[in-house]
C-alpha cells in the first residue's frame, strides 16, 4: 500500500474536495483522483460517495480516517527515530504572529535547518485569530501566537511571554516622568486588530481605571504601527524586544507607564490529532529557542525543552 495514496485520502476527507486536497499537496487533482481511485480498488470499498460539487466520507471512509492516521503516523516516527537526521524528508506548516517574526522566528528557522536540513518549514505570517482559522482548516500544523485556542480538538502549550514597553516618538506631547492611564485617555494610541489579546487588555485597563480611550487605531502590522509611532502618529505598547532598534537610536523613547501593560503571552498550539511527528521535531525546536532567549527585560519562557 502506498502512503503517499494514504495521506492523499486523509487530506480529501479533511478538506472535502480534490482540488483543496490538490493544493494542499502540491499535486494535480487528476493526481488525487487517481490516487484515491486506486485506494479504493486495492481496498475493494468506496472510501467517498462523489457528486458534481462535492465528495463525502463512506461508513467505509469513515472507519478508515482513525486507522490511516495511525499508519502515518507510525511511518513517521519510525522514519524519525531511526534515520540520520539529515535524512529526514518533510515539510511542516507553521502559523505565527509580527512579534514571533520580529523576534524569534530566524533563530528558530535557523535552527531546524541547522538539524534537519530536509525538513520545509511553511510560515504564514497572519494575525493570531487568522492563524487559528488556519489551525483548523489543517492549512497550518502549528499555531504560535497570542492566547490560547479553545477547543476540545486543540493542545496549547505555554510558550512563552514578551515584556511590553509603552514608547512614542520623542516629539509626542507627553510629559516626562511617571505616566498614568489619564494621561494618556486623550491621546491617539495605536494597537494590534480589535480581535486580538492586546487590544481586549488595552480595553479592560482603561475600563478597570474608569476611564475611556478616545482615539484608538487598530493595526494589524507590527512594523506599520512602529512606523506611524516613530512619525509621531501615537502612542503604543509593544514588545521590548522588537522595540531595540527603534530605542537605541532615538527614534522612539520609553515611557514610565503605571500600570504596566499586560504581557504579550504566547502559546504554541497544535490538533490533538496530528499525526505528523516532524510537528513535534519543530516545536521542540521553538521551545529550544525560547529557553536560550530567556531574559527579564525581554522574554520570559515558559517551559525548558521538550514538551509534545
Amino acid at each position: 500500500m502506498n502512503l503517499r495514496f494514504v495521506e492523499t485520502f486523509l487530506w480529501v476527507a479533511r478538506l472535502g474536495s480534490f482540488s483543496a486536497a490538490a493544493e494542499r499537496l502540491g499535486a494535480t487533482q487528476a493526481s488525487v483522483s487517481h490516487r484515491i481511485a486506486t485506494l479504493e480498488q486495492e481496498l475493494g470499498v468506496a472510501l467517498f460517495d462523489r457528486d458534481s460539487r462535492s465528495v463525502v466520507l463512506t461508513p467505509a471512509g469513515l472507519r478508515a480516517i482513525p486507522k490511516a492516521e495511525e499508519i502515518l503516523r507510525a511511518a513517521a516516527e519510525f522514519q524519525l527515530a531511526i534515520a540520520e537526521p539529515g535524512q529526514i524528508q518533510g515539510s511542516v506548516s507553521l502559523g505565527t504572529n509580527d512579534v514571533i517574526a520580529h523576534s524569534l522566528l530566524s533563530r528558530i528557522m535557523a535552527r531546524v535547518r541547522q538539524r534537519y536540513p530536509g525538513i520545509t518549514i511553511d510560515l504564514q505570517i497572519e494575525t493570531s485569530s487568522a492563524n487559528t482559522r488556519a489551525l483548523f482548516d489543517r492549512r497550518i500544523d502549528i499555531a504560535l501566537g497570542m492566547g490560547t485556542i479553545d477547543d476540545d480538538r486543540i493542545i496549547n502549550a505555554q510558550y512563552g511571554a514578551f515584556v511590553p514597553v509603552w514608547v512614542a516618538s520623542s516629539d509626542f506631547l507627553l510629559p516626562d516622568g511617571k505616566l498614568g492611564l489619564a494621561d494618556l485617555a486623550n491621546r491617539p494610541l495605536l494597537t494590534f486588530s480589535r480581535d486580538s489579546v492586546p487590544y481586549r487588555g488595552l480595553m479592560k485597563q482603561f475600563a478597570d481605571a474608569g476611564l475611556n480611550a478616545l482615539s484608538v487605531s487598530n493595526i494589524n502590522a507590527l512594523i506599520t504601527m512602529i512606523d506611524l509611532a516613530v512619525a509621531g502618529f501615537g502612542a503604543t505598547a509593544l514588545p521590548r524586544a522588537v522595540l531595540g532598534k527603534h530605542l537605541g537610536a532615538g527614534l522612539l523613547r520609553a515611557l514610565d507607564v503605571d500600570p504596566a501593560f499586560p504581557v504579550f503571552t504566547h502559546y504554541l498550539s497544535y490538533l490533538d490529532v496530528n499525526e505528523n511527528p516532524l510537528v513535534k521535531a519543530v516545536a521542540d525546536i521553538a521551545f529550544e529557542i525560547a529557553a536560550e532567549a530567556d531574559d527579564p527585560d525581554l522574554f520570559s519562557a515558559y517551559q525548558k525543552g521538550p514538551h509534545l
